[in-house]
This record gives C-alpha cells, structure tokens and sequence, in this order.
C-alpha cells in the first residue's frame, strides 16, 4: 500500500462579489453606536456568501474563519485543492499565508520582564496626568473595549482583574489547541493587568470599563495568518459594539523570508492588516496598537497594524517622559507622524499570571495605558465620537505644537487636558485660518494645516 502524504497549509482565498446581500449580523449595541453617530451600513457589512462558502466546504476545504471587510476566507487546503479553488469562478485569488509546518525561526520581538516592582502605577498614571479623571469618576464605565494578544494564562483566575464582573467573553482566532486561558502565553494578561487590573500597590488605567479577550497571536510561527487573524479580531470587535481596541502585537518579517514586508508597505494601506484598522476607525472604533521594539535592532521601524491611518500607534517611555531606545522609529511609509503618542514602556508596572507585581519593557505595555486613557476620557464625553476621542488625546499632548515624526509622535498626552479640551498649541486651529492652506476636492472644502487635513470645523480628518 502506498501512504500519499498530504500537506496542508493556509490560504486567504477571495471572493468576487456577495450575491446574497444578507442583512448585516450586528449586535444591538453596534447598532445603536452606529446610529448615534451616523455611520452608515454598506457592502463591507454584509456577510460573506454563504453558498460560496459551502462550496468550498464541498470540495474538501477546512474553513478557520471569514472576512466580511475583505470578502474572503482563511482556509486549510494542500496544493491540487487550491488549483482547484483558483479556477473556480466566484475566486478572485488564492494566496498562502502560513505553511504547514509551524517552525518559528526568528525570535519574536516582544515585552519582556525585568523584575519585581513596588508601587509605580501612580508614577506611570501621573505621568498622562490620568489620576484627577479616576478622581473625578471616570475610570472608563460604560466602555466596552477589545484587548488583542496572544496568551491570556490565567486571567481567568486573578480577582486583581474582575473578571467575572468585567469580561463579556473571549475568541481565539488561532488554531492552537492548548485552550483560551490554558495558554503558555502570558503577554495578553499583562497587558489586560494594565489596563484592569487592582490590588495592593497596584491600580489600572480603566478599571470600570467592560471587555473581550481576543487571541489572534500563534505562539510557534510568524505568519501573514497572523495578520488575518487581526483583521478577524478587528470584525469581530466591530459586530459586537466594541469602543475600544487595543492590540499590542505587530508583523513585518516572517519565518519564511519570501513573506517579508517591505520598508514601504509599512503605509497603512498594503496589508489587510492595517486597512482593517482603519476601517475600524470608519466605523466607529479607536485602535491603539504598539508601534514595536525595534528601534535598538535593524529593523528599527514600526510594523503592521501600527502604520495604520487614524488609529493611536503608541510609543514607550520612562516615567522621565525619555523615550526607550527600543521604542520603534516612524513615520509610516507615506510619511505620517508615528507614534501618535506615548505612554510608559520602559520600566512599566504590570501583573504576571501568577499575581506578581513586575516591571516590564515594552510598547506593548505602554499601548493599554493609552488605551486606558481613552477608556477614561471617553466615559466622561460619552456623546463624542472615536476620532474626536483621538482628537482631544493628540492635542492635550506635549509636542502637538512641533510633533517628532520618528521618535515621540505628538508626545506624551494631559488626560485632564484632554477633558478640558485644552491643547499645547498656542493658538487653536480655528483661530489660525492665515496659516490654513484651503483645499477643495471632488466639491468638498478641506483645511491643510501642518501637512494634516481637518473639515471646516477644525476636526481631524482622514482619507478613506
């Protein structure tokens, strides 16, 4: 008898087009956001085909999970089922995106920990001058946030998190079989501890606002399924009413060196990576992601989703307000200040799995702090919308007036500023209409100030 050995791997296969036009599968709190603020429905919101699906299911196709914003699927196949799924008519391209044997070999980049800590949550609070918004009684209640990442050991078991009172559920994107919270991944509940953690010594950036655990991040490769994996996070989040995503996770080189970003795909348009975070700032969503730890190796530069457009790419420093020398280095490709801002990375103060209190270094650390902040800030404006949010926690920080394009961003962000709506600037971008240039396209009037365009408000806007 002869044993055919078959290999499978990973594809994003894409459609052609949603012939059914099914109504979209929001949930009533999306909805309800979606209507509140005027965002409208449209072809991106409908499911992918059904029958489409089916079909592949038919011909021996293991589907892992869709893509409405993109219109495709991650699969399973070998090589002659996908010739096969290329040829068929309602397939616009098969493209692999992980291999079948899982070896990872590049180290992964990430947060690590440098020791135990003392109290220095209120040093890493005060340096966003958070502390008088938890006084004032915002502490992000009402909030539903989405923490992106890759193993959450135990976070079920901590009360330091209040999980039971604040965790609506959690999804795993991935395909590892060693269960949500059985993970040997410890990364996603430190950051969660950042954000929500409370105990002796220790106190989080928003510890009254609600969320999802969403695993996306596969612990024995680096792969392009990685990033679809985000963007199925990211759809996710968006269906159920999600205000906030914080992802600290970030791609540009792979196991295999064929699937390598370029410098100049870090656009925030090359991968669907980071045009689904920012179609997730259209629809209602701030994304803050870690612009990476880099900047002290070759790489040097930020990654992917952290080149996205409207989003807070964040950026680490010490409770100096220095910036970390692995803190990666912007802008983004086509030239656009990042990071957006900066929070403590360099010596941040964390919970580990087992309830320790450590220090860290990392801008993964530094990412939910600022996606604490907005949690915050967004409790006490709760009739403001995503990009206003944004808005107000850019022009509340301490380099607005001259941002640094590669290191700081606009800098380190005044929540309480933030709330009064106060901005280091000098003047206000309404009272400095003879330093505006007026540009009008396809009939609409826009403002460039600084090489950033606003509508006739003065409100930040971006292209779409």
């Amino acid at each position: 008898m002869i044993n055919l050995l078959i290999i499978l791997h990973i594809y994003f296969v894409s459609f052609l087009d949603k012939p059914e036009k099914t109504a979209p599968q929001l949930s009533p709190r999306a909805v309800e956001q979606r209507a509140k603020w005027d965002i409208q429905t449209d072809a991106m919101d409908y499911p992918v085909s059904p029958m489409y699906m089916n079909e592949l299911t038919k011909l021996g196709v293991k589907i892992h999970h869709k893509s409405r914003w993109f219109n495709g699927v991650t699969c399973e196949m070998d090589d002659k089922l996908a010739a096969q799924v290329s040829a068929l008519k309602f397939v616009t391209a098969v493209e692999m995106t992980r291999e079948a044997e899982k070896k990872f070999l590049r180290p992964k980049k990430r947060a690590v920990e440098t020791g135990l800590s003392d109290n220095y949550t209120d040093a890493q609070l005060d340096l966003f001058n958070l502390r008088p918004l938890h006084e004032a009684g915002f502490e992000g209640k009402g909030i539903l946030m989405a923490i992106c990442d890759g193993g959450f050991y135990r976070a079920d078991e901590l009360n330091c998190f209040r999980q039971k009172e604040l965790e609506l559920g959690h999804f795993d994107f991935t395909d590892d079989s060693d269960g949500f919270y059985g993970s040997t991944g410890t990364h996603g509940t430190e950051c969660l501890s950042v954000i929500s953690g409370i105990k002796e010594g220790f106190y989080g950036a928003a510890t009254k606002a609600q969320y999802y655990l969403m695993r996306s991040e596969e612990d024995a490769t680096e792969s392009p399924k990685e990033m679809d994996n985000l963007v199925a996070a990211l759809e996710a989040a968006d269906s159920l009413g999600v205000n906030i995503f914080s992802v600290s996770l970030g791609y540009a080189l792979f196991d295999n060196e064929l699937w390598d970003l370029p410098k100049t795909a870090l656009d925030g348009k090359s991968t669907r990576a980071s045009q689904a975070a920012t179609i997730a700032a259209r629809k209602g969503m701030l994304v803050c992601a870690a612009i990476g730890n880099e900047g002290d190796d070759d790489w040097k530069i930020l990654s992917v989703p952290a080149d996205a457009d409207s989003i807070l790419t964040v950026g680490a420093v010490n409770t100096s307000g220095v910036i970390a020398g692995f803190s990666s280095y912007g802008p983004s490709a086509d030239g656009r200040v990042k990071p957006d801002v900066c929070a403590v990375g360099n010596q941040a103060t964390l919970i580990r799995p087992d309830g320790t209190i450590i220090r860290g270094n990392g801008t993964s650390f530094a990412t939910p702090l600022i996606a604490g902040l907005a949690a915050c800030l967004w409790s006490a404006l709760p009739d403001e919308n995503a990009m206003q949010i944004r808005e107000r926690i850019i022009r509340s920080s301490d380099r607005y007036a001259e941002p640094d394009s590669e290191r700081y961003g606009y800098g380190i962000p005044d929540a309480w500023k933030a709330y009064k709506n106060e901005t280091t600037e000098t003047e206000s971008i309404q009272q400095s209409v003879f330093r505006i240039q007026k540009v009008l396209r396809n009939g609409q009037l826009y403002l460039m100030y600084k090489g950033t365009k606003y509508d006739v408000q003065g409100r930040r806007i971006c292209d779409w």
